[in-house]
């Protein structure tokens, strides 16, 4: 773990090629280090001006830790969709673990190590919140200023065309301030 903890970005050879990962990064380290776990990773992909992702979960055994390795340039429209399915099959094996988590990972630039995020409770909904506190972040405006300004419980909401490596600063963000009235629902449109 130690060596891949220095890289900016994975490399993982798989039947003889090359893919690459560019990890989001941050100047903090939320959590250090997770035991017993499995690597999901979501590479970015183009075929002409589309975007794609692909995702290599062969590893992947559902009564460990997931730690899922998500390239930052990925539109989380896409990412949610993917992160969706595996939790799902996740949930529905009987081998899963009850104490099980699922994480994100990422490289802390100050520190030079990888660390982590834990997303286990987040559930994605892929609609606008019907009602309560919103707070939105879109492609030019992800402040935390606006969840300062809420009272109550607050919903996030995001823009689809938002990259997983914005997301992921928005979230660690909000980990870092200690709020603990932000909901566990998470919407993406």
């Amino acid at each position: 773990m130690k060596n891949l903890s220095v890289l900016l970005f994975f490399v993982l050879f798989s039947c003889g090629n090359q893919e690459t990962i560019l990890l989001s990064k941050s100047n903090v380290t939320l959590i250090k280090e997770v035991q017993d776990y499995s690597p999901i990773y979501l590479f970015f992909k183009t075929k002409g001006k589309d975007t794609l992702v692909e995702v290599n979960r062969k590893n992947s055994i559902s009564s460990t830790n997931w730690i899922f390795h998500i390239d930052k340039r990925l539109p989380l429209r896409l990412v949610v969709l993917e992160i969706i399915k595996l939790q799902a099959k996740k949930e529905g094996s009987m081998h899963k673990s009850e104490t099980s988590e699922n994480y994100f990972s990422y490289s802390d630039s100050i520190h030079k190590n990888l660390a982590f995020l834990s997303f286990t409770k987040v559930k994605y909904q892929l609609t606008n919140p019907k009602s309560g506190a919103i707070a939105y972040f879109s492609k030019n405006d992800f402040s935390l200023q606006k969840l300062k300004s809420i009272s109550g419980k607050i919903t996030l909401g995001f823009d689809k065309n938002l990259s997983f490596g914005d997301y992921l600063q928005c979230k660690i963000a909000i980990q870092n301030s200690h709020l603990s009235n932000v909901s566990q629902k998470e919407f993406v449109y």
